[in-house]
């Protein structure tokens, strides 16, 4: 297996967690083709249009005791192969052929989270207790369909390329 940064899962729900695993997905400025949210005033709309959570934080979450898988937090995508700590707001992600996203915001933990953390810590992956560790909201900025396994590549403008 290559070892490219790569979209492990794509994840989808017509409402609320888990999101479930695709092989592929339409992406639009509005997400996901026919996902959908519980609360469409805290998820979703143009500027937390897709949600981007890393696969290595999962496993380590596990490894403290958290039950979580791929999907769970909510997330439409789970990547492999980043340096997730050092990607912010601003940078810009492309994914598979066509697909390009810029990560608008740090993910607010919310209670529905909180049944695979122990003890119900869903805070642990909040970005002002836990800096690296939060998911991360983005925009479409190029439409397209993205694939299970397509490569990433993460334009970081304060760091330089991360892929």
């Amino acid at each position: 297996m290559d070892s490219f940064p790569s979209l492990y899962q794509i994840n989808y729900s017509p409402g609320g967690v888990p999101k479930l695993p695709v092989a592929e997905a339409r992406v639009s400025v509005e997400g996901l083709r026919r996902d959908g949210h519980r609360n469409k005033v805290l998820h979703g709309g143009p500027d937390r249009a897709i949600c981007v959570f890393s696969l290595e934080l999962i496993q380590a979450l596990r490894q403290e005791g958290h039950t979580m898988y791929p999907g769970a937090l909510g997330e439409n995508f789970t990547v492999t192969g980043l340096d997730w700590a050092h990607i912010q707001p601003g940078d810009r992600m492309n994914v598979g052929e066509n697909v390009r996203i810029e990560f608008t915001d740090f993910c607010e933990p919310c209670r529905r989270i909180a049944q695979w953390f122990h003890k119900r810590d869903y805070h642990r992956v909040d970005q002002q207790l836990h800096p690296g560790w939060s998911r991360l909201y983005a925009r479409v900025l190029s439409e397209g369909t993205v694939r299970q396994g397509d490569r990433v590549c993460v334009d970081n403008l304060h760091e330089g390329d991360l892929s």
